[in-house]
């Protein structure tokens, strides 16, 4: 791993050794070549492996034993070119000991806000190319003063060989401007605060792009960066100085304050207090903030005696990439920032916030991004090289060299060619930094995705189509190291099945090479397309129509008696003849229909969101028996049908008897689990498979997913679930590359 302070670590400890030789970086890895006596060296080979600086990841050490050379001392070289397996490290928080330089008033670095050193601080969203110097980052434009050069240059300090190294004579500055691009006199920092305080929207420019930025507890200015930004209701990220801070407004456990204050510092996921002064428009509607810690000295300074929380979202506007380069920042986040507080250190790569939650004391990554990419996931065994493009949402492409996949940050929805041009963009500066050269790109089977037609369009690289969920299960068989066959339970929103229908509610079994559609949930038309996926009471509405027939349209549910007669006439149409109306086996449309079901939500604003409310409702609900549902053999397929009209129909009877809809939806869940152990169940009568893992966007779901887990594991199911990507389509790039890097496709 390059960046992480690994050949300063090596010459420290070689000289406590006593040992001679010397050390250097390729673009294989680091290469040490040590003299002494045996005693020492099986010593010291024992120290890398046990005292490793806190960023590096040793993957594997090889020894051998050459002649002597009778070095006269120990040193680091100049890096060296070739190998190919370079890896790159992620950027992370600032260090305890940069911190308490950062406000200690007697240190030169007092209130620096680009203090860093070998163990900390910006790496991947810096490096223009490898090996890892400071001639290729950009920090090349700075030359380091005596004082910073002697720092560099001395084995015994922190900052030796630190790329990033500056001070406030010889570092990157800082600069407040308005939004016209004027400077604004006066200390950045302290002037930020004040017009913060004043309820001022500033930009930040951070390591991997900008933010934008309010005070968290004015409710005016947070509801005025909703206009501006146009988001209507999807929740607003916060940052807090601390975890003391964090108390104040949320409720953490120690599992999520761990994770929030390691060095990678996610958002995460986490509980809201009842009471608080902060924003109620911050995430209306929702039972949880997204909340991270400083990641920045700049951020550390900002917030730290300022402030309990800042709204912290990306600098962009709805369905954009992030903002990074400083004037695109400048002429896309007009009439939205008031303030601009920027620096004259360039960014690189494009590197949006990750965002986790806890479950079962793992990370389950909504989003993987700045802190974890482009860390590797180890593949089963070594494969051909391959470059994986993703699908639509949540982008992301995957290059794989031998047994590691590099999985690239989050870079967006695929609906426009800008977020397209990011992911074509960061796909070649992966490849380049780790001298990858693809041999098949995979892409998804769905023909319009503007990822598949990249793929299609690379001339000079066969091609292979992966179907969307066996893309899902090949991603959780891979991060969890398995061979072999599993049962795949895949739920999610949106897939191009092999049928050419819309699929989304699948068990799978199968392993990498194939798979066969064991069984999926009742299909049910999709009335208007897309449309049913902005307006939740259309599935709603065809879900009741498979319950109850005809007499659906009659039901005194608010959504349907506000509908005139007509527009009922046409639904029923619709439903009924397959107008506009495509199959889908979709569970996050089930999840959308008893949502509006339940009143909750009869449209939405953002993907999830109907969902995500629903959830929220069910973790307040009591228990209670599960619904009924059915699982009958498919006559033409052999596929198992998991039918949950009997659910539908059980759960309208009782919203129409007056019963509590947190205790509702939480009983769905529950039967929605129970249905899917009993599949499974039945699967495994079949086909003797006992090990089962859980993909798809639908298990974000943190109550679903626990259902699901504990309810197999009682049946003696092997349970895997992701823990290193997300289980949402941000992860399909992984399991398309590990699909066609084991396929008979020639190069």
């Amino acid at each position: 791993m390059q960046g992480v302070g690994f050949r300063p670590f090596v010459y420290r400890l070689a000289r406590r050794h006593g040992l001679t030789g010397w050390v250097c970086n390729s673009s294989g890895g680091v290469i040490i070549e040590a003299e002494g006596s045996d005693e020492e060296l099986n010593l010291f080979i024992s120290a890398i492996r046990g005292e490793a600086p806190p960023l590096a990841m040793i993957t594997g050490v090889e020894t051998s034993e050459i002649h002597l050379v009778a070095d006269d001392g120990f040193v680091i070289r100049e890096s060296a070119a070739g190998g190919k397996s370079i890896e790159i490290s992620p950027d992370w928080d600032v260090c305890p000991d940069c911190l308490r330089e950062l406000f200690h008033k007697d240190d030169r670095r007092f209130g620096y806000p680009f203090i860093t050193c070998t163990n900390c601080g910006p790496r991947y969203s810096i490096i223009t190319g490898t090996p890892y110097d400071r001639p290729l980052t950009t920090m090349a434009p700075f030359v380091m003063c005596p004082v910073c050069q002697g720092e560099y240059d001395d084995p015994a300090d922190r900052r030796f060989h630190a790329q990033p190294n500056g001070c406030p004579v010889c570092g990157p500055r800082l600069t407040l401007t308005d939004a016209s691009g004027a400077t604004i006199a006066g200390d950045p920092v302290a002037t930020a605060v004040r017009l913060l305080t004043a309820g001022k929207i500033l930009a930040v420019k951070g390591t991997g792009g900008y933010h934008l930025a309010v005070d968290s507890a004015n409710d005016m200015a947070v509801r005025e960066l909703r206009r501006r930004k146009q988001r209507d209701e999807k929740p607003f990220a916060l940052m807090a100085p601390g975890l003391v801070e964090t108390r104040r407004f949320a409720l953490p456990d120690q599992r999520e304050e761990r994770f929030m204050a390691s060095p990678e510092r996610p958002i995460v996921l986490l509980r809201k207090r009842e009471e608080s002064s902060l924003s109620p428009a911050i995430a209306p509607a929702n039972g949880y903030y997204g909340v991270m810690l400083p990641s920045t000295p700049l951020q550390h300074l900002l917030l730290r005696g300022n402030f309990w929380a800042l709204v912290m979202t990306s600098g962009n506007l709805s369905d954009e990439p992030i903002a990074f380069h400083d004037e695109e920042a400048r002429r896309r986040l007009e009439g939205v920032a008031d303030l601009f507080l920027t620096h004259d250190r360039a960014i690189r790569t494009r590197l949006d916030d990750s965002i986790i939650r806890v479950f079962q004391g793992n990370p389950l990554f909504l989003r993987r991004s700045r802190g974890y990419a482009p860390r590797a996931v180890a593949l089963p065994v070594g494969q051909r090289s391959v470059l994986a493009v993703g699908a639509e949402l949540k982008g992301a492409i995957c290059l794989t060299r031998d047994d590691r996949a590099f999985l690239s940050q989050h870079v967006g929805d695929l609906k426009n060619p800008e977020t397209l041009a990011s992911l074509e963009e960061t796909a070649a500066h992966l490849a380049s930094l780790l001298e990858i050269r693809p041999e098949l790109v995979a892409h998804d089977l769905h023909p319009d995705y503007l990822s598949t037609r990249w793929a299609l369009s690379m001339d000079n690289l066969p091609k292979m189509g992966v179907q969307h969920h066996h893309a899902h299960l090949a991603a959780c068989m891979a991060e969890n190291g398995l061979e072999g066959e599993v049962i795949g339970v895949i739920f999610d929103g949106t897939g191009y099945g092999s049928d050419g229908t819309v699929w989304g509610g699948e068990f799978l079994v199968g392993g990498y090479d194939i798979f066969r559609r064991a069984g999926h949930l009742r299909q049910v038309p999709l009335p208007g397309g897309d449309a049913a996926v902005r307006e939740p009471f259309r599935m709603a509405l065809a879900w009741l129509r498979e319950a109850f027939g005809p007499e659906a349209f009659d039901l005194p549910l608010p959504f349907i008696t506000s509908l005139a007669e007509g527009e009922r006439k046409l639904f029923d149409k619709m439903i009924q003849r397959g107008l506009n109306s495509p199959l889908t086996s979709s569970c996050g449309r089930l999840f959308d229909a008893v949502a509006a079901l339940l009143g909750i939500r009869s449209s939405v604003t953002y993907e999830g969101q109907a969902a995500i409310e629903l959830e929220g409702m069910a973790e307040r609900g009591a228990e209670r028996a599960v619904f009924p549902f059915e699982i009958a053999h498919a006559g033409a397929t052999a596929s198992l049908i998991l039918d949950m009209a009997p659910t539908v129909r059980a759960l309208t009877e009782a919203v129409l008897a007056g019963d509590g809809w947190a205790d509702l939806a939480r009983a769905f869940h529950l039967t929605l689990a129970t249905a899917t152990a009993e599949l499974c169940a039945t699967i495994r009568e079949e086909s003797g498979l006992n090990r089962v893992v859980l993909s798809g966007g639908v298990f974000q779901n943190r109550l679903l997913a626990a259902g699901v887990h504990d309810l197999l594991s009682a049946r003696n199911f092997q349970v895997f679930t992701h823990r290193l990507v997300p289980p949402n389509d941000g992860g399909v790039a992984l399991g398309q590359a590990i699909i066609a890097g084991r396929s008979r496709i020639c190069a």
